[in-house]
């Protein structure tokens, strides 16, 4: 953060000036850019902390002077003095008997308007700092006194001043006036302005936590700040206030995700709301109006287009802008020639401010305005154009700004601007009918939002539509309400739509297919096979060829899906070379959903090769909505095959991106819960895989199968043996209900386990014999490895280690031909515990436990690493070696305390710690301390952070708790 920048700068040119030099900082910034942070990090340096003092902050009402002088050898104790501030004494220099200086002694701290004594208190030799706070406010008496300081300052003063410099009385000069300083005087100037997108985004994880937000939240907070530090502060504050947020890092965190319609709901700070206020009441009427016209366009406009909207001749509206622009209420913009507010904010605290039909006087002139651009604004003109009361040129732009976003490839623009015009009851019913029809075809390409349901809900009950609109907009519906998680909705609006569109065939069939796919929870397999058989049959009626080609698109995927090797024939019969932009996109979603399927399948190079193919013709056909798609399917293939490195990241913003739609968000949380489990973040993997199109019936069924099994997983950790039993019953009656039985392969393995272990081996041979009927006709790899898996687990159930041992082998050899580094490294894991368990290959099992460990550790397995290398240990304590003597480890954490602060840093309770290290609870508790007290951290959540931020080893960064092996 900017603490960096300011080493940089400041820091090291103060220590690096010897004991006599003479040193000027300069700190310029508007209002809320963090000048008094800047203070309050400079006088908690630890070098400054015995260097005597001086703090002036000039205020409206006059200057408080503080002085602060350390503890010296013989002058009597230390602290912060503060006293009423009036003309003092000159003080007088001296020693201590020992010989030591002693800083000068203030009777009473002076007032601002003493100041032009300062340099007649300084020159005992002794280093003195003095800080002045918001010198722009100074009076010339004040400012002059400062002005005489600098030009001969004594030696060893460092002098730091802060200021706004839109408020510097004459621009330019700090001081009021010229300073006269000496050649030999160095100056430092340090300019601190609005904050970066990653320094917001800082101050957002530190105030809210890492998931309690998503990324277009931080980007709209980002956008309205305008990146100023306190207007941050103050509307996160806010935010927390009204959320009643629980602590970052706690079980409840997470819980609550800010999204950007919360920053857009939020009210303007009340500081920053008054500061600009206050500024424009200052100002006179011709100078305001400019304000206000910038406050109504809110955007940088140029000055002849603000005083257009102003109503002002153009010699007037410049000599009312530069008055606007003196008083520091509007600035120049990047952009040359334009000008506007510092922040989005400020122009919303103004509009506030205004009378009702000023607004809107104000608005109609703007409107004018904007309509004479090159090009044309279409979206910002029809707001301007609705708040002047213009209906039918608003709705002629809201019209022509959808066309022209979707031609451009931005679905989602189209989308806000019709959802907010449709849910408005001053739209005629021919209006309501096309930009209904033009918003039911959008919402296919872009992301939607949850008042995109409310309003097509409203659309398809509105009987003065006609009935064939009302069907076209079901379809849609339905197929948003499936993506949204609500399947049993969803094919409830489908079914509906067949019947509505009997007279259609085209559509009809489109509906068909859609019913025809399986993923969605309680359709039966054979149920789905009917649907697309329908669907071939009303594509062929309606002559239809990009229908057919949609309906066969659909065939192919479902048909690989479900693992029918014929299905890699219907793929290849999909057209590749169409003129047709329609044909090309049916074909694009045919192979990117089998490339979907292939992941769950386990055909993991076939899948890279078909996403790949799918994405050049959704490119060729003009469609944008290949690169979500391709982005949100690389992260489960990732995920699978072992390229962590950023993917926690990469899902992140994902999920953020697609938050209201949970079953593609689903994708992303998916693998965050997955990584979080295997860093032994327990409670963040508790949180991602609970998440909405994870759990329960709604969800997609391959996705919520391997949810699951993260779920089962994380309850024996936990040591929770009837909730793991009770996940695997419910997860395993879904997939029967389903039957396909080749989604099951992310599941079974740890269903097997936990039914097993709860006293139901019975049952879980009837699971595994069920599963290996289910795949015996299909082609999918990962189904094979994870039978293999299973039996491996039954014949250690029964007692049966050396068969065990060898089923676990053979399941390690097909995973890695996947490959799947991680499950193979977990099977690893397994054969060593069996060859040790049966006290026969030892030797075989410590390797496979070695090679475990280390596998773990590439991927960033942290808590699977530490649970190998626990049972290494547990055997190695069970035959030492020979020691020589003990290591002791003095203040750097020994390698059991480096793995405890790891897992303690990542939420893991004292219990989890000593279940996974195979130690008590109360030795995790002294560990911890002492971690704890060795690096210096003050409390379990503070060694958290270090852990977090690589601060924990005695003040270096604590190593992995696996790389000592």
């Amino acid at each position: 953060m900017r603490e960096r920048e300011w080493d940089t700068a400041v820091r090291e040119s103060l220590a690096s000036a010897g004991p006599g030099a003479s040193v000027l900082v300069m700190v310029e910034g508007e209002a809320g850019t963090g000048k008094t942070r800047f203070v309050q990090w400079l006088l908690a340096l630890p070098e400054l902390g015995r260097v005597h003092r001086m703090t002036v902050t000039f205020k409206a009402s006059g200057a408080s002077v503080v002085r602060e002088s350390p503890h010296v050898k013989g002058a009597g104790p230390a602290g912060p003095v503060a006293r009423s501030a009036r003309r003092p004494e000159p003080p007088h220099p001296g020693v201590t008997q020992s010989g030591n200086p002693v800083a000068p002694a203030w009777p009473a701290p002076p007032a601002a308007s003493a100041l032009s004594e300062l340099a007649a208190s300084l020159g005992a030799g002794v280093p003195v700092l003095l800080v002045a706070e918001d010198v722009h406010r100074a009076d010339e008496q004040d400012a002059r006194a400062l002005r005489i300081l600098l030009s001969d300052p004594p030696a060893g003063l460092r002098v730091v001043l802060t200021y706004r410099p839109e408020e510097l009385a004459s621009r330019g000069l700090m001081l009021g006036a010229p300073v006269g300083y000496p050649a030999e005087l160095p100056l430092i100037r340090l300019r601190l302005g609005a904050l970066s997108e990653a320094e917001v985004r800082g101050m957002v994880v530190e105030e809210l936590g890492e998931d309690d937000y998503s990324d277009p939240f931080l980007a709209r907070l980002y956008e309205r700040s305008g990146g100023i530090a306190q207007v941050v502060a103050d509307l996160l504050e806010q935010l927390k206030t009204a959320a009643s947020l629980p602590a970052p890092g706690t079980a409840e965190a997470g819980r609550k995700r800010f999204t950007a319609k919360d920053m857009d709901e939020v009210r303007v700070p009340v500081r920053l709301a008054e500061s600009v206020v206050g500024r424009l009441a200052a100002l006179d009427e011709e100078p305001r109006r400019v304000v206000w016209a910038a406050a109504v366009v809110d955007e940088a406009a140029t000055e002849e287009e603000l005083a257009a909207i102003a109503a002002l001749p153009v010699e007037s509206g410049r000599a009312a802008l530069t008055a606007a622009l003196s008083a520091a209420v509007l600035q120049e913009s990047e952009l040359p020639g334009r000008y506007g507010f510092r922040a989005p904010m400020e122009a919303a605290a103004i509009y506030h401010v205004l009378p009702g039909p000023v607004r809107q006087e104000l608005h109609g002139r703007a409107a004018e305005v904007l309509a004479a651009r090159r090009p044309v604004p279409w979206a910002r003109l029809a707001r301007q154009q609705l708040a002047s009361g213009r209906i039918a040129d608003w709705l002629e732009s809201v019209e022509t700004a959808a066309r022209e976003a979707v031609e451009a490839g931005d679905p989602r623009l189209a989308i806000s601007l019709l959802e907010d015009t449709l849910a408005r009851p001053d739209v005629c019913q021919s209006d309501r009918a096309r930009l209904a029809l033009m918003l039911a075809r959008s919402v296919i390409h872009g992301l939607r939002s949850g008042q995109t349901l409310e309003v097509l809900r409203r659309l398809v009950d509105d009987r003065a539509l006609p009935a064939a609109v009302r069907g076209e907009i079901r379809l849609h519906l339905g197929r948003i309400l499936l993506s949204a998680g609500r399947s049993d909705h969803g094919r409830i609006e489908i079914l509906r739509t067949v019947d509505e569109l009997s007279n259609r065939p085209a559509l009809a069939a489109r509906a068909m297919a859609v019913l025809g796919v399986p993923y969605w929870p309680g359709e039966p397999l054979a149920d789905c096979l009917v649907w697309l058989a329908r669907a071939e049959a009303a594509a062929a009626e309606s002559g239809d060829a990009a229908v057919q080609g949609a309906v066969a698109a659909h065939r192919a995927a479902v048909v690989v899906c479900v693992g029918d090797p014929d299905g890699w024939r219907h793929l290849e019969q999909l057209p590749r070379e169409s003129e047709d932009p329609r044909m090309l996109q049916h074909s694009a979603y045919g192979l990117c959903s089998a490339a979907y399927a292939a992941i769950w399948l386990g055909e993991y190079a076939r899948a890279r090769e078909l996403q790949a193919e799918g994405l050049m013709l959704y490119a060729r056909s003009g469609s944008p909505f290949g690169e979500q798609l391709s982005r949100g399917m690389s992260l489960p293939l990732d995920m699978v095959t072992g390229q962590w490195a950023g993917l926690a990241a990469r899902a992140r913003l994902y999920a953020a991106e697609v938050g209201e739609l949970p079953s593609i968000a689903g994708e992303a949380r998916l693998v965050l819960g997955l990584l979080a489990l295997a860093k032994g973040e327990w409670s963040r993997a508790s949180t991602w895989l609970a998440a909405p199109g994870l759990s329960g019936a709604d969800g997609p069924v391959p996705q919520v199968a391997a949810a699951s099994g993260g779920r089962i997983r994380l309850a024996l950790a936990r040591q929770e043996l009837a909730s793991a039993a009770q996940e695997a019953a419910e997860a395993w009656a879904r997939l029967q209900a389903t039957a396909v039985w080749v989604w099951a392969a992310e599941l079974v393995p740890w269903a097997v386990e936990a039914t097993a272990r709860s006293g139901a081996l019975d049952t879980a041979r009837t699971m595994v014999d069920e599963f290996s009927a289910g795949i015996e006709t299909r082609r999918a790899p990962a189904a094979a490895a994870a039978l293999m898996w299973c039996r491996a687990l039954l014949a250690e159930a029964d007692g049966e280690l050396a068969a065990a041992g060898e089923h676990f082998r053979h399941a390690r050899k097909l995973y890695q031909a996947l490959p799947r580094p991680y499950e193979a490294a977990l099977i690893a894991e397994a054969g060593g515990r069996c060859a040790l368990a049966g006290g026969l290959e030892i030797a075989t099992g410590i390797q496979e436990l070695t090679t475990a460990a280390h596998e773990f550790e590439a991927l960033g397995a942290t808590w699977d690493a530490a649970r190998a290398r626990a049972e290494l240990r547990t055997h190695q304590n069970a035959h030492p070696l020979r020691r020589t003597g003990r290591l002791s480890y003095d203040e750097r954490l020994s390698p059991r305390e480096q793995e405890v602060a790891q897992l303690a840093g990542y939420g893991m309770s004292n219990r989890e710690i000593a279940a996974t290290l195979y130690l008590s609870p109360r030795t995790v508790e002294s560990h911890v301390a002492r971690a704890i007290r060795k690096v210096g951290a003050l409390s379990r959540r503070d060694l958290a952070r270090m852990v977090r931020n690589g601060e924990a080893e005695a003040g270096q960064a604590v190593s992995s708790p696996t790389k000592r092996c």
